[in-house]
Order: C-alpha cells, then sequence, then structure tokens
C-alpha cells in the first residue's frame, strides 16, 4: 500500500515509522523546510506519565502506552532521555484534594509507582518546594524531541520511506478509487496513492475541509492557546520536574529540566486567534506569582522570555478539554484516509502507540 502521510511533525513521523515498518511505501509530505518545526519544537519535552486523562479517554490510553514504548525506544536507540520524576504539588486543601484524585485516575489508567506524600516527604526529595501534599510520578521524564524525531526519520528512510519538505498539500482529491494530494507552492502538482493520514496539527481542520467527500460537519473548530516559556538565569534548584494542581486549559506554569538540568517555566494558557508565536516578556509577571506559590525562594529578575508554543486544541475557555480525536474509516466511511485532530500534550508521549492505532484503523 502506498500511504501519503501529511505533517512531519514527531505524530507525522512516528505513524510514517510504524507503516513503514509493516511494509507499506510511505512519503511524508511537510509544508515546512525541515522536520519537526511547529508544535513538534514548542514544547516541553515531557515523557507523561498519563494520570491526567479520564480513563478510558484515547489520552489515557495512548500515553500511558505510548511513554513505555518511548522509553523502550530511547533506550534502544541511544536518543537522549532521564525519568527525572515529577513532583505535582497541592498548596491548599482543596489542591491536595485534586491531586488525590489524579493519584486515583492515574491507579485507573494503569501509571505505575505513584505515590502521595506529606509536605514533609515532599521536602526530603525536594528541600526548595512549598507545599500542603504532593504526588509523586516516578515514570516522568524528559526527552530530546529533536533526537526522537531524527531516529524516526532514520527507521523510516532505511525502510524505504521518503519525506519531500517544502511540499504543502493543499486538497486530497478521491480518483478511479486512490486518492490525489494535491500540492501548492514550489513543489505544485499531484501524487496519487492508496492511503492518506492527516498529522498536520495545526493545519489539520484546513486539509479536513479540502477532503473530496469529507462530511463538513465532522471537521471539529480549531481553538488556538499559546503556552509562553520562561528560562531561570540561575543554578538549577530542583532535579524533578514541579507540577501545580492543573488550571483550565493546561496543567499550569511548572517547572521542566533540559537534559543539561537547566530549569524552565512554563507554558502558560493564552488564548489566541492566530497563529503566532511572539513571548510578551510582561507575561513574565504573572510568571513569579505563580512559581513562587510552589517555590518562595524564586529570585526576582531571574526569568526571561524563551519560546512559545501552540496547542491545537478542540475546545476552548471554560469548556471540558476534548480527547484525541483519530477520524478513520470505520467514522467518516471513506477508504484508506485518518484524520488526526486536536493531538496536544500528550502527543509527543503518545506519538508511538497513536502511531500503531492509525496503522491498525487503515489496515482495518
Amino acid at each position: 500500500m502506498e500511504v501519503l502521510v501529511v505533517g512531519a511533525g514527531v505524530v507525522g513521523l512516528a505513524v510514517a515509522r510504524a507503516l513503514a515498518l509493516r511494509g507499506h511505501e510511505v512519503v511524508v509530505a511537510e509544508a515546512a523546510e525541515a522536520i519537526g518545526t511547529g508544535v513538534s519544537a514548542r514544547n516541553s519535552e515531557v515523557i507523561h506519565g498519563g494520570m491526567y486523562y479520564p480513563a478510558g479517554s484515547l489520552r489515557a490510553k495512548h500515553c500511558v502506552a505510548g511513554a513505555r514504548m518511548l522509553y523502550r525506544l530511547c533506550a534502544s536507540h541511544g536518543i537522549g532521555h532521564r525519568a527525572c520524576g515529577k513532583l505535582i504539588v497541592a498548596t491548599t486543601d482543596a489542591e491536595a484534594g485534586t491531586i488525590a484524585a489524579i493519584r486515583d485516575r492515574g491507579v485507573e489508567n494503569g501509571v505505575e509507582g505513584l505515590e502521595l506524600l506529606d509536605a514533609a516527604q515532599a521536602r526530603r526529595l525536594e528541600p526548595n518546594i512549598s507545599c500542603t501534599a504532593a504526588l509523586l510520578s516516578p515514570q516522568t521524564g524528559i526527552v530530546d524531541s529533536h533526537g526522537l524525531m531524527l531516529a524516526l526519520q532514520g527507521e523510516l528512510e532505511d525502510r524505504g520511506g521518503a519525506i519531500a519538505l517544502h511540499t504543502p498539500v493543499t486538497g486530497l482529491a478521491r480518483k478511479a478509487g486512490r486518492w490525489v494530494a494535491i500540492f501548492g507552492g514550489a513543489t505544485a502538482g499531484e501524487y496519487p496513492c492508496d492511503a492518506v493520514v492527516n498529522a498536520a496539527s495545526l493545519d489539520a481542520q484546513t486539509l479536513a475541509a479540502h477532503t473530496d467527500g469529507y462530511p463538513a460537519e465532522r471537521v471539529p473548530r480549531r481553538v488556538l492557546a499559546r503556552g509562553n516559556y520562561f528560562g531561570f538565569t540561575g543554578k538549577a534548584a530542583f532535579g524533578r520536574l514541579i507540577y501545580p494542581a492543573p488550571v483550565e486549559g493546561g496543567l499550569g506554569t511548572h517547572l521542566t529540566l533540559d537534559l543539561a538540568g537547566r530549569m524552565r517555566f512554563g507554558p502558560d494558557v493564552e488564548w489566541i486567534d492566530a497563529i503566532d508565536y511572539r513571548v510578551d516578556p510582561s507575561r513574565g509577571d504573572a510568571f513569579y506569582a505563580a512559581i513562587r506559590r510552589y517555590w518562595p525562594g524564586l529570585p526576582d529578575g531571574s526569568l526571561v522570555a524563551d519560546y512559545a508554543g501552540i496547542r491545537p486544541k478542540l475546545t476552548g475557555p471554560g469548556e471540558p478539554a476534548a480527547d484525541f480525536r483519530v477520524d478513520g474509516p470505520a467514522e467518516h466511511g471513506l477508504p484508506g484516509l485518518v484524520h488526526l485532530f486536536g493531538i496536544e500534550s500528550p502527543g509527543l508521549t503518545a506519538s508511538l502507540s497513536l502511531a500503531e492505532d492509525v496503522a491498525d484503523r487503515l489496515a482495518a
């Protein structure tokens, strides 16, 4: 089967690799000049445990399974990663109830090693922390996302797959029982294939709306939420990731580490109308207050604007978070077509498991 995957982010590359490993001929079309320049390049690089998401949801299923697959791939392919662990901290009695519920949900989802700690136990692990209780997730970690994507690209190409850069797909037509991808820009032309996977992330809805025969009512609205990150200029004060109790639209302004041990904070949640990656330095004022709830010792003037990412959400402010949406032939009735919508966090962690799901749906 000849398959076109649209989008060379981590999910698109994982899908392409999975299909190539099953013996299919795979081409990945990417509009940008390189792989992984969009959502996949602008996140926390966290390997999530899977305790936040409702039991039975695609986010829960693929996060838990995907984390295990990701750790195995990193170990076997020499991809930079570290299972540094995470503390989700409560600073009020209400938040203590929230993190207890997160623990229960995580246990239901099959997350291993979760442990509720009191304040003294948390401080023994992280002396600089201030909290009333905490949830320890020892399986949470960090990964070199670019190294991961290069490894996925390498395996794809080893199996005969290819990536076409500067190749925007503007539409999908159905001709003589096959799909025909319509390319725009300098690569204008057509490409016939047996199946298409739309992993275009922020542009997934646009491509779905230009897919022959795909019902317009099935195209979900796209909601954009920018997440701003600020770097810390001093020496790292923590050895684990530190997350507050979740907030509307995200997981709160948390502390993450890179593989060199440097600390950064974010993302916040900024609802926007158009794709724009600029970081407003004045948003750092709110960061100080949020961080000092769990790290009172944060020095004045120690945060600098770093970068921003954009979450491809399906729901907006005040609405319950939507699940991943994997729209395959069984859902929409068109053969050889899978649209992926709303693949935000934990999309990086879930990517390998999601890829197997997509490959299974095309094979059904």
